[in-house]
Parts: C-alpha cells; structure tokens; sequence
C-alpha cells in the first residue's frame, strides 16, 4: 500500500510536472549566453516546480467524477479516496501559494505573475471549461503547457524575448499530435466519460489525419530556432531527425495501423520533446564554446 507521502505526490501527476520543469529550465539556459545565475536557476525551478503541481492537484480535484470512469485515471488518489477533497484542495492552495511566494520574492514579480497565469489557464480554463466543451479543447488549451521555456525564460531575463516565443510555439504545436495519440487509444473511454475528444466528435479516421498535419508543421517550426540564429546546424539536424521519426509514426498510425500503435506513438512524442530540447541546450552550449576558440 502506499504511504500517504506517495498519495500527494501522485496528486502531482509527478510524470507531467517534471517534463514542464525541464523544458522551463531549459528555457533559462537558453536565455543567457553563459551560465544563468544561480539564484534564478534555483528559485525559478522550485516555484515553477510548486506552481505546476499545484495545477496538476487542482486538475485532479476538478475531474474526479471524470477519472472515476476511466481506465487510465481510476487509480488517482482522490478516485481510490485515499486522499479526501478537503485536504487534497488545502495541498493543492498551499502549492500554489508557495510557488507563487518564491517566484515574486526571489526570482522577479513577471515570472510569479505568468506562472499563475498558466496555472489558470490550466487548471482553471482548459480543466473546467474547454475540456467539456469543444474538440479543440488540445489546441486551445495547449497555450498553457507551452508555457514552461517562456516561464524559464523571463525567470532570467525578466523579459519576453521573441526567441522564447519560438520555444512557446513548438509545444504548443506539439501538444495536439501528442495528446490526440493518447485519445486515440482511450477513445471509447473518452466517449464513456462524455469528454468531446476529436476521436469522438469526429471520428479516428479523421484525428489520424490531424495527427499526421500537426506532425508535418510541428517539423517546419522546428526550423525557426536555426532560421532565426537562435540556434546552429547541429540543433537543425537533430530536429530533422527526430522530426523525421516524429513523421514516420504519424504516417504509419494513418495508413499502416497497427494495435498499439497510438500508444507507441504517444511514448515517443515525449521522448521527442526531450530530446529536442536537450538538442537545443547542447547546440546553444556548443556555439558558445566555438564562439571562445581562436580565429
């Protein structure tokens, strides 16, 4: 059985919240040249980390009735009452609270500000709206996943930089091939729920194809950093070859389906995002190393 200690981090979705750290983190190396100060780095991540979290409770104390009637969410801790409401809204408030406190005492009031924005647009718009209420509700609501490298960002610089605007926009992209592999998958759960997933409203057939679309320009945006100068040729080949499988998945679930392959596909978009942003973070730390070397 597990330890209540085990319930609240799971109330986390600890999976979610560190892929939105890392891409936040990534975002304030990428915001400086050098090394981003450490005080930033720090706080930065610790109240982006507690305000992500928060908004990951929060999402789960919203659709409880939704996930008890799902394969994927019934073993949630508030589903299985091994965390009650009362207790589960007062963690996730003090979350949100704290993260919020960090961010405008230590890092700058525009990071604290933009972060419960996003928390807002999360938990708030995208979980008790826009997820009852349209099939878009991936690509509307997807803004605020986007939102980490930005996050990050202006955790360092105190600035939008159009450049973070670029990160923004490839996982905003990203978020409606990735999502609707998963929909896919839990079609029929979706459909049970009363949740109006594209699969649902409009059918596989034409989500595959959505897929196979957003796939096709997620590969084009990617472009932007090195067309842009933000990054060089090994960040370019890299996207291409990830970019490339990315493709290839999406082609094979249209024409060539076969069982599981929606959730293969889903796994690697993770993996995808990762490594394209680690991609990033070595080209801009191996540019700067060539830009140091004698002429």
């Amino acid at each position: 059985m597990r330890s209540r200690v085990n319930e609240y981090y799971e109330l986390c979705k600890p999976r979610v919240v560190m892929l939105i750290v890392f891409t936040a983190v990534v975002g304030m190396f990428l915001a400086v040249p050098g090394l981003p100060p450490l005080d930033a780095l720090l706080w930065g991540t610790v109240g982006i980390g507690l305000q992500a979290a928060s908004a990951a409770a929060v999402n789960q104390i919203i659709d409880l009735n939704i996930d008890r009637r799902m394969a994927r969410t019934c073993g949630r801790p508030l589903v299985t009452g091994a965390l009650g409401m009362t207790e589960s809204i007062a963690f996730a408030t003090v979350l949100g609270l704290a993260g919020f406190a960090v961010l405008w005492f230590w890092v700058n009031p525009l990071t604290a500000w933009l972060t419960q924005f996003t928390l807002i647009g999360y938990a708030g718009i995208y979980t008790l709206y826009l997820k009852r209420a349209t099939p878009q509700n991936i690509v509307i609501g997807g803004a605020a996943g986007a939102a980490p490298p930005v996050l990050g960002w202006v955790a360092v610089t105190g600035e939008v930089h159009a450049h973070a605007l670029i990160l923004f926009l490839i996982i905003f992209i990203w978020t409606p091939p990735h999502f609707w592999a998963l929909a896919i998958e839990r079609c029929e759960e979706y459909a049970k729920a009363d949740i109006p997933m594209l699969p649902v409203t409009h059918g596989i057939e034409f989500t595959k194809t959505q897929v196979l679309l957003y796939t096709v320009l997620l590969v084009a945006v990617t472009i932007l950093p090195y067309a842009t100068g933000m990054s060089g040729l090994l960040y370019l080949v890299g996207a291409l070859l990830l970019g490339g499988k990315f493709v290839e998945y999406a082609v094979r679930l249209k024409w060539r389906p076969v069982p599981g392959l929606p959730m293969k596909t889903f796994g690697y978009s993770i993996v995808y995002l990762m490594a394209l942003f680690t991609v990033l973070l070595v080209d801009h730390y191996l540019g700067a190393m060539l830009e140091l070397l004698p002429g």
